[in-house]
């Protein structure tokens, strides 16, 4: 619940204990969500989880270049330990911390020595020079009820020392003293600074406003949180109500009802379990909410009432940030439980031939609103499809599993066995596995009824479940696909080595998209940057590297001395660039604008075709067609991985060509020498084969955005898609 914000002076320990170390905060650093933790406690933290999460809400962080070093200090956490080490310090019968006596007579704090004096020490440390710019707080200022206040040591410069921060440069977004403006933020076009009080009474409004709309939301999800905790005390009482009503009526029935009287108990007990699941489910998910809402609220409380300009400068784009997304964030706050009862569906007359039908669970699920939906299924592999009760106001409700009732037929009428599992409040998975290929019948009922549509016709396909192109030069046909890429819409691009042009499929269907040309006579190697560009290499005459639009427009072009003979690569996230050179028999490592930063495979390599990145580990996967291996390298250029199998079908490479690294840490890998696609562990050990491809030889692969390998089978002219998973 809501509380009113305490001032500084009634801040306890825990407010100042980090919640890693349950220590003082040292150094403490302010995250994106706004929870502040110990500088070492957050880099030990970081070294044992990747990515890195808050301790506290288990929000994802992502941290800068400068890792925890670059994160905001909670300064005024630093000054509520200092204020209150100083309070405590002026508590009588406290020696001074200069002379070591003196336990009488008032004392002074002073903020850059971070010692306590008594007033001859203070005296004698004002007299010096050396100390003429140190912040000293007196003792009435100390205990007075605004003690904190006033209490802000002042901010130096960390390039001029000796000036404290006074201003702001809007343009640079920094804070700057008066040296600052004079040397590196003189004001013009490029800077513009301003004083940090006008800046800050500006932020401190914004602040002010996201406050006043952090409170009717909070009473909102307070509210929400209440209602559930209502309806979770009233789960025994309907329990009780159903049990009494159920004990009576089959206390009737005698001997002949005993098996269906516990079966419906048994479905009263797991209603109230899964309804208590579901209504705990939903509370919690209120309460990390309303947990995360608080917590800004502190902060942004903190930083008006309590922080220094500076520190709200420092933090104010963050809070204001972190609170936006909290109040605009869609929250579904309604609980959607009604209590459920029992009754009698069949008269005591109809015993025997209704003994089955003998009382039931009544929920608020209606029939008529619930819904299917089937996704892609694959013959061999695990497939799914998606139940969603709902409730007659059209929002998903739970029930309990035995009112879900599944039932699968293949093309020649086999049970196909099912299960279903609830995942989360009002949705189900039904999983099966099918041997066949062909249509198969998937009956779904609830409560004893049929879902609208049911039984629902699932197409099982076989491996490839998809075929793109064909021999030609027309759009959408293909001539010698070799290398394939997969941006993050999910289409596929692939360079065609003979019509020396990239052509764009769409990833689900397989038409063609857009087709543009490109330069160099022998296109080979084809990547997707972050931003959507597309690079192609090519060797021979005009080699080089060379990259586009997504329209197809020629961006720039790269032909650093050092690369001669360009075929496979991959570009990082930041933009560096991997690129195989045949000729020099090695991996060139570049930065974003192409130079070099370092070879790698030198020694190793007799014939390298492409490569896959592992970003992860920082692991870059090379496969050799001449040498019949696979190589791995980490990005300092140290060997980590190579292996071959020659020997046996069972993972033997032959001419290994297309590479990639799924996000488990497999290694898949395609031969263009007999066309197999293979899967092997992050350690080399072979796992299986995923399909031989038409035309016995396969060349580049990518991995789809929905789990498939899409294959460039450079002999029969096509793209592959294949289930793997």
């Amino acid at each position: 619940m809501a509380s009113k914000f305490p001032s500084p002076d009634e801040f306890d320990d825990q407010f100042l204990t980090c919640a890693v170390c349950m220590l003082h905060y040292r150094d403490p650093k302010i995250l994106p969500c706004l929870h502040s933790f110990c500088k070492d406690c957050l880099q030990e933290w970081a070294t044992k989880q990747q990515p890195l999460e808050c301790p506290t809400c288990r929000i994802q962080v992502s941290l800068p270049d400068q890792g925890v070093d670059g994160l905001k200090t909670n300064f005024y956490v630093n000054n509520l330990l200092d204020f209150a080490a100083a309070k405590k310090g002026a508590e009588p019968g406290v020696p001074c911390q200069v002379c070591e006596g003196n336990v009488e007579g008032s004392k002074s704090w002073c903020a850059n020595c971070a010692k306590l004096m008594c007033e001859s020490c203070t005296q004698v440390h004002r007299k010096f020079p050396l100390f003429e710019d140190h912040e000293v707080t007196n003792e009435e200022t100390l205990k007075a009820e605004e003690g904190m206040s006033k209490f802000h040591p002042k901010r130096h410069c960390q390039k001029h020392k000796k000036y404290e921060l006074e201003f702001y440069c809007e343009s640079c977004k920094a804070l700057v003293c008066t040296a600052c403006t004079v040397v590196d933020h003189r004001p013009g076009k490029d800077h513009n600074p301003v004083e940090l009080a006008t800046v800050a009474q500006t932020r401190k409004e914004t602040l002010r406003g996201l406050l006043q709309d952090i409170e009717p939301r909070l009473k909102e999800i307070e509210a929400s949180v209440e209602e559930v905790e209502t309806k979770i005390s009233n789960l025994d009482f309907a329990r009780e109500e159903a049990t009494v009503r159920a004990e009576a009526y089959f206390n009737k029935l005698a001997d002949l009802l005993q098996k269906r009287k516990r079966e419906i108990f048994s479905q009263i007990d797991e209603q109230c379990r899964v309804d208590g699941k579901a209504l705990q489910i939903k509370k919690e998910a209120i309460e990390f909410e309303l947990t995360g809402l608080t917590s800004a609220q502190t902060f942004c409380q903190q930083a008006v009432e309590h922080g220094s300009d500076v520190h709200v400068l420092e933090v104010g784009n963050q809070v204001q940030t972190r609170v936006e997304t909290l109040l605009t964030k869609q929250l579904d706050l309604e609980s959607d439980w009604s209590e459920f009862q029992f009754v009698e569906n069949t008269a005591l007359v109809d015993l025997e031939r209704e003994v089955d039908n003998f009382g039931g669970i009544m929920t608020s699920v209606d029939v008529s609103k619930c819904e299917v939906a089937v996704k892609p299924a694959i013959k061999g592999f695990e497939c799914f499809a998606e139940l969603t009760t709902r409730n007659q106001q059209d929002r998903p409700c739970a029930t309990n599993s035995k009112a879900v009732k599944t039932n699968m037929k293949d093309p020649s009428g086999k049970t196909v066995p099912t299960q279903v599992q609830m995942k989360s409040e009002g949705l189900w998975e039904i999983a099966y596995t099918p041997e066949v290929t062909g249509k198969h019948g998937l009956e779904v009922k609830v409560n004893s009824q049929h879902v609208s549509g049911s039984p629902f016709i699932v197409d099982v396909k076989g491996n490839p479940v998809l075929t793109i192109g064909q021999k030609g030069n027309g759009v959408g046909e293909l001539n010698g696909p070799i290398g394939v890429a997969v941006d993050k819409e999910g289409n596929i691009a692939v360079v065609e080595r003979y019509n020396k042009r990239v052509q764009v499929f769409d990833g689900h269907k397989g038409h063609s998209l857009s087709t543009f040309a490109i330069d160099g006579e022998n296109p080979f190697g084809i990547d997707v940057d972050s931003g959507g560009r597309i690079l192609v290499t090519s060797w021979g005459e005009d080699h080089g590297l060379r990259r586009y639009s997504k329209e197809g427009k020629l961006l720039d072009t790269f032909k650093p001395d050092c690369l001669l003979y360009p075929h496979g690569f991959a570009v990082l996230q930041d933009g560096r660039m991997v690129v195989l050179d045949n000729k020099q028999k090695s991996c060139l490592l570049l930065k974003h604008d192409g130079s070099i930063i370092r070879e790698i495979g030198k020694g190793h390599l007799k014939r390298p075709a492409f490569v896959s990145l592992d970003e992860s580990r920082g692991v870059l996967f090379v496969t050799d067609s001449s040498a019949n291996k696979l190589f791995a390298f980490d990005l300092e250029g140290n060997l980590t991985l190579d292996f071959s199998r020659q020997g046996g079908n069972g993972g033997k490479l032959k001419n290994p060509f297309g590479v990639m690294v799924d996000p488990a840490g497999n290694i898949i890998v395609a031969n263009s020498g007999d066309g197999r696609v293979q899967i092997f562990g992050a350690d080399g050990r072979f796992k299986r084969t995923v399909a031989t491809v038409m035309g016995g030889s396969a060349t580049g692969i990518a991995l789809t955005t929905d789990g498939y390998i899409a294959v460039a089978c450079w002999s029969a002219h096509c793209i592959e898609l294949y289930k793997y998973m």
